[in-house]
């Protein structure tokens, strides 16, 4: 089936994690961490002290890492990212956008609910319904 992404078969899959130390801590205590034989871990804790770059780098990692399947980001930190974010169009993984505590969610900078308001608004039109 051309056009369609190819889904790895594995049995397993991790979710990366960049987001604050409250919302890794969560995460991992509810067993989404992950600590592979190189010592590299599939999450990174942002706070004031992490540079843009390390984010970046962080974000290109996950993005191209075969055994992860959603990568999970604050909103806020997507938002010192947002042109890598907005770029990325793979299906695999998936980007997902979430609140943290001191950062609520703020759906006109998810990028993926603007892309499905973007699918939505352009099959009404299509159509001829709107």
């Amino acid at each position: 089936m051309a056009g369609r992404a190819h889904i790895p078969t594995k049995s397993s899959a991790l979710i990366a994690m960049i987001a604050d130390e409250d919302t890794v801590t969560g995460f991992l205590l509810a067993g989404v961490g992950n600590v592979d034989l190189r010592r590299k871990t599939n999450y990174l804790i942002v706070d004031s002290k992490t540079t843009v770059k390390a984010i970046e780098d962080a974000f290109k990692e996950f993005t191209t890492k075969e055994d992860i399947a959603i990568v999970l980001i604050s909103q806020y930190v997507a938002n010192m990212i947002r042109f890598l974010v907005d770029s990325y169009n793979k299906p695999i993984p998936a980007i997902l956008e979430i609140p943290s505590k001191d950062h609520p969610y703020d759906p006109a900078h998810d990028s993926v609910l603007s892309r499905v308001k973007y699918l939505f608004s352009s099959e009404s039109v299509a159509s001829g319904r709107r």
